[in-house]
This record gives C-alpha cells, sequence and structure tokens, in this order.
C-alpha cells in the first residue's frame, strides 16, 4: 500500500488548512502499519514553480535559497506534528529531476507531446511572460478579482493567463500586453476514453473528486502546456526547449513516484518502488484539497497513461473541502487563518490533530473557531476520553496496588459491554477502512463514552465496600477499554496513545488486533496521570494569546538583514489619497533626486503640510506593491506605541539624503 498526499508549496509557512491532507494520510498509513500492512508513506516539498519564483522576488534571493530555508521549516513542522512520513522528499532533488526528465522523455518519444505557438501576457517593465502565478486579474467565469493565471481559487477552475480579465504583473503591477511564443504541450484530450472509464468504474473515489471530474471531461479536455517560461524549475527535456522549465503541475505529481523511487534506493532496494507502482494489487491513497482534484484524477492518471508503462492509477484520491478561518478561506497573503508553525507554540500537539480531524472538511467546507476548538478539547478530550482513562487506572491504583484485577464472576451486563466495545473497534476499523476519518474518531470517543457510562453504572466507589469481587469485575472491564482505546486512538492522537501504552506499561509496538485482547489479571501498570488537561482560556483569550505570539519579533540571520537597503530619505511632497482616509502618498527622494513613491497608512496621525521636508528612514529594495491601486516603490519606518501614537523614524540631525543607514 502506497498512502501519500499533496505536496505543499513551500513559497511560504503553510496555513493550519494545509495540514488536512497529510494528517488524514498519517491517520490512514498508522492504520494500516497496525493492521500488518505493508506501508510506504511519502511527500515532499513542491519547490518549483511561479509561486517560489514570485515571492524569492520579492524577498530579493535566489529561489533555492527560499526552498531550502523553508523546506527545513516544513519538515521539522511535519515531525513535530508526528507525520509519520517513510520518506519526505523535495522537488529541487537530483533523483526527482531525473525521474521527471526521463518520464517526459518517454512521453514525447510516444507522441504525447506538441508545439504550438501561444499568446500569453508579458511585462515590458520586467522583460518577462507572465506565465501562471506572474499575473492576476479577474476571473472571467466567477468574477472573483484575484484569479491566477492557473487556476482562480473563487471557483476552482484551471484558467489560462490570457483568459483572465484586466490582468495585471504580479511583480509590478503593470498590465501586459500579449506577445506569441512557442511551447511544448500535452496531448491531455487523447486519454478522454480511457480516463473516463477510470472515473466511471472507480467506486472507491469520492463523490466531490468524480463529479468534478466528470464535468471536465463533459466540457472536453484540451492541452496543457508542459513548459513554461520560468527561470526556477526543472529543464525542459525537449529538444530546442533550453530556456523553458516544466510547468510545475506536470512534475510534481510524479514525485509520488520519485519520492517512492528514493525510498527504495535509500535503502539498496532499487527494484522495490515497481510493486507499489506496477503491481495490480497494490493500492494507492492519494489525500488532497479539493482544489487539486483535476491534477490527480485526470493529469497524473494522464501522465502515467503516456508512458505505456504500466503504472497502476491511484485506487482512491479522497478529497477534502476547504477547513476556512472566521468564515474566510486561509490566505498567507491575505493574512487570514492560523500558519503551521503557531498551533504548537500555543497547545500540545494530539489537541490541534485530534480538533482537525474530527472537523475534518469531509463534504463541504468546515468552519474553524476557537469555541470549536475548547470544546474538542475541553469536552471530548479531557471530560470523555481523559476521565474515563483517569478514573480507570486511578482506582486500580488506589484500590488494587495498580494491579490488574482479576475478572471473578463476570456478569451478563459485563459481557454485553465486551462485546460492544469490541463491535465498536470493528466499526472504528471499517470506517478506517473506507477513509471516514470522522466517522472512525467519533467512534473512538463513543469507546470512552461507553466506558464512562458502565463506569457510573457499576459505582465501584461503592461496591468496592460492599463488594469487592464486583467492584474488581468492573475495573477489570473497563481496563479492557482503556487497552482497546490505547490501540484505536494511535492513527489521531499518537502522542496520548503512545502515553497511554506507557501508563499500562504494555508495549509501545502493537498491533490492531490487540485491541480485542484483554490485558491478564495480575498485570502491573504505573501510576495514573491526566493525559489531557482543559483548556481554562477563553475564545478572546486564546485571540490575544495567537496575538502576542505573532508580535514577537522573529530571529533574524545576520547576512539577511544586511540584504535591507536602508537609507535616509527626504519626503519631498505628501498628499491625501482620494477615497482613502488612513492613506498618505509620499513622494521620497533617496538619493541624488531618486524619486520614489511610498503608499503609507499615516493619515491619522499627520498632516501632509506637516510631512514635507522631513528626513526619514526608508527600505529601498523591496519589491513594488499595489496598495490602494496605486504603485508603491519603497518602505518607510515608523513606531507605534501602546498609546497608539506613532511616530516616524528619522535621524537626529540632517545628513546627506540618501545616506546608508547602517
Amino acid at each position: 500500500m502506497l498512502v501519500t498526499c499533496a505536496w505543499p508549496y513551500i513559497n511560504h509557512i503553510p496555513h493550519l488548512g494545509t495540514l488536512l491532507p497529510p494528517l488524514s494520510a498519517d491517520a490512514i498509513a498508522r492504520y494500516h502499519r497496525l493492521k500488518g500492512d505493508d506501508v510506504v508513506f511519502v511527500s515532499g516539498s513542491d519547490e518549483h514553480g511561479t509561486p517560489i519564483e514570485v515571492e524569492a522576488i520579492r524577498k530579493g534571493i535566489h529561489p533555492k535559497e527560499l526552498t531550502d530555508r523553508n523546506h527545513k521549516i516544513v519538515s521539522d513542522l511535519f515531525e513535530k506534528y508526528g507525520i509519520s512520513f517513510d520518506n519526505y522528499s523535495r522537488t529541487e532533488n537530483q533523483n526527482h529531476i531525473d525521474f521527471v526528465k526521463e518520464t517526459w522523455n518517454k512521453i514525447e518519444k510516444n507522441g504525447y507531446v506538441f508545439t504550438r505557438e501561444v499568446e500569453l501576457p508579458y511585462c515590458k517593465k520586467c522583460e518577462r511572460f507572465l506565465p501562471d502565478r506572474f499575473v492576476e486579474g479577474k476571473c472571467p467565469h466567477c468574477g472573483y478579482e484575484e484569479a491566477r493565471g492557473d487556476q482562480c481559487d473563487g471557483c476552482g477552475r484551471l484558467l489560462e493567463p490570457t483568459a483572465l480579465v484586466k490582468p495585471r504583473c504580479t511583480i509590478c503591477g503593470t498590465e501586459p500586453e500579449i506577445r506569441t511564443v512557442k511551447h511544448w504541450y500535452f496531448d491531455l484530450a487523447a486519454f478522454t476514453d480511457q480516463l473516463l472509464a477510470y472515473i466511471e468504474e472507480n467506486e472507491k473515489l469520492p463523490d466531490n473528486a468524480r463529479n468534478f471530474s466528470l464535468n471536465l471531461l463533459k466540457e472536453g479536455l484540451r492541452p496543457k502546456p508542459v513548459t513554461r517560461d520560468t527561470k526556477w524549475g526543472i529543464r525542459a527535456p525537449f529538444k530546442g526547449a533550453d530556456d523553458k522549465t516544466i510547468y510545475g503541475w506536470c512534475e510534481n505529481v510524479l514525485g509520488y513516484a520519485s519520492a517512492t523511487l528514493e525510498f527504495f534506493k535509500s535503502k539498496g532496494q532499487t527494484e522495490r518502488w515497481k510493486d507499489y507502482w506496477f503491481e495490480k494489487d497494490a493500492i494507492t491513497l492519494y489525500f488532497i484539497g479539493k482544489d487539486n482534484i483535476p491534477f490527480h484524477t485526470l493529469f497524473l492518471p494522464a501522465f502515467l497513461l503516456a508512458t505505456n508503462e504500466g503504472y497502476s492509477l491511484p485506487t482512491n484520491v479522497c478529497t477534502n473541502e476547504f477547513l476556512t478561518f472566521k468564515g474566510l478561506k486561509m490566505s498567507k497573503s491575505r493574512r487570514v487563518g492560523i500558519w503551521l508553525d503557531e498551533p504548537l507554540r500555543l497547545f500540545p500537539v494530539d489537541y490541534w490533530r485530534y480538533t482537525i480531524l474530527s472537523i475534518r472538511p469531509e463534504t463541504r467546507d468546515t468552519n474553524f473557531t476557537w469555541k470549536i476548538f475548547l470544546e474538542k478539547v475541553n469536552s471530548d478530550l479531557n471530560d470523555v476520553l481523559g476521565n474515563f482513562i483517569h478514573r480507570t487506572l486511578t482506582f486500580i491504583n488506589r484500590y488494587f496496588n495498580g494491579v490488574i484485577p482479576d475478572s471473578g464472576k463476570l456478569t451478563a451486563d459485563d459481557k454485553r459491554i465486551i462485546r460492544t466495545a469490541r463491535n465498536r473497534v470493528e466499526r472504528i476499523a471499517r470506517n478506517l477502512e473506507e477513509l471516514r476519518l470522522q466517522s472512525a474518531l467519533r467512534g473512538g470517543i463513543g469507546l470512552g463514552r461507553l466506558g464512562n457510562k458502565y463506569l457510573n453504572d457499576k459505582e465501584p466507589w461503592k461496591t468496592i465496600k460492599t463488594d469487592p469481587e464486583s467492584a474488581a469485575s468492573t475495573l477489570y472491564v473497563a481496563v479492557q477499554i482503556v487497552k482497546a482505546l490505547s490501540v484505536v486512538m494511535e492513527p489521531f492522537i499518537p502522542f496520548a496513545a503512545r502515553d497511554l501504552r506507557s501508563l499500562l506499561d504494555l508495549p509501545v509496538n502493537f498491533l490492531w488486533e490487540d485491541a480485542y485482547d484483554p490485558i491478564p489479571p495480575n498485570h502491573k501498570i504505573k501510576e495514573a496521570k491526566p493525559l489531557f488537561h482543559k483548556i481554562e482560556a477563553s475564545e478572546e483569550e486564546i485571540e490575544e494569546m495567537l496575538e502576542k505570539l505573532r508580535s514577537e519579533p522573529e530571529t533574524v540571520p545576520l547576512d539577511e538583514f544586511s540584504k535591507l537597503d536602508l537609507r535616509v530619505g527626504m519626503i519631498v511632497k505628501a498628499e491625501p489619497i482620494p477615497g482613502s482616509k488612513k492613506l498618505l502618498q509620499l513622494s521620497i527622494d533617496i538619493s541624488a533626486n531618486a524619486i520614489r513613491r511610498a503608499i503609507a497608512g499615516i493619515a491619522e496621525y499627520y498632516r501632509p503640510d506637516e510631512l514635507e521636508g522631513r528626513q526619514i528612514a526608508v527600505i529601498a529594495n523591496l519589491a513594488p506593491r499595489k496598495i490602494f491601486g496605486i504603485q508603491s516603490e519603497v518602505m518607510i519606518l515608523a513606531t507605534l506605541d501602546k498609546g497608539n501614537r506613532l511616530a516616524l523614524i528619522q535621524p537626529d540631525k540632517h545628513v546627506e539624503t540618501g545616506s546608508k543607514i547602517s
């Protein structure tokens, strides 16, 4: 079984919603390992493509410097979240680069790659063509204002850059012109019949993936570009394409195979990867977000078919809907959401794993709120699961010296509870087999509720005085449910599950079938400790904690700080911006009458006539950005104190305009 998940773009640290595919895949991989299946779990960082190049240009660094840093950050974060990859790779990896080039050479040799002259946006100011995320504009289908040149985040449709309404260069904001250029294309339409059969006959596909794919097939598949006019990426292997790179979606989906190959190559088993990609009985499970559906149900299968080598097509493409925050889609660029490095600085990892999986958006978008988070942690984990486990183990510690009592003479009700618990474990397994993670997790909490009700009904704190044998039987049954929980909750909250195994003094390495085997009498357990703690903070207090965390200054390496071009500039003109109460447009001399524009949110603190002639500190080498529709070319420096008083940073005496700040 191959388990994999979408490769995250690492132009930024991903947001919390990005955790859904790897976390879902991890739960399934962990379950199948417990079942004894031969599982390989792979993914990696998507380092190529325009999002990376655009961000690197904005930061003034080479794309590889950006991806090296972010790959390390993301790899470490996934490890902290307990994502149990066998291989977390990257696309800027020679093994992957070689595999992609070889694959596209095969596809071209088989006659599925051709060239055509196409019209593309060209930015005269940046002197470059604008593929994918180098161009933004209005979606021609849904009207979304920030659609990209390759896809609309509003409606999910794939786009061509020339289809955008009112396009603009992402880097400088200039409206591009249209020029003709030669590109290499993949004949996707040639696989229409095979893809249609694959989609219709694959009963494993969820409805959202099937319906979206069928709609695209009904509209008619068109040739898809394989090459891009970008500098950062895998160089196209086609003759005459020396100045081209391979389009991100034509190489990153091949990473599932290259990462499997890389894993076994590292183990000295260079041919074993084929067992997972060519054997008919092998199962391949893909976990992705709904915006990636066509690339996994149509593009990847077509690429595999085009090699004519007999690759297995995806068994299931398990697709989650979006996890929103405050009703909005999470977006780093729009500062909406929570970023993966933030949650673990607030609360334990299993609190996040449990909450995200328990509200996993399987059929429609789900909104994350602090209220939901508190309910999941305080009610489900602490009051239900933690309470039952702690009551059971504490009682055994106190009245049986930490030794599992003999079952004695089990009543009919005791035996019914044991059967019910066993049936619940089997139901959890069926849900996991069918990738219904929410249902499986509800089953685990339901098992805790079953245990709590059983203890409440049996009242061993009373029977220990009046009928010790009955109390012993009750605790014997209860601890078997605790043991079952240490197994069935491992895919979801592995850290707490392992801690629970330790409290039970049971082996950390175990199998799913151990959930059914009772702990024998006279087995000694350790002293009980709470697995979870109630969060006492309110929603507002958590929000404040997050904002305080975000306000903490980041450690910046000296070599990165030195790249900032800090100068003394002089404001030669300041004027209000029509329609804005907060912004002023400043014309700033930064060196020898080199005038640059800054759009600054200081209108509430300074009148224009107070600013003209002032010397101030500016950052002069930032990429231009449009603010309120006006190009801003430099950034001014200021401070805002607790009294909400803003003050510009300026030299304490007049110096030569353009002087470097060091």
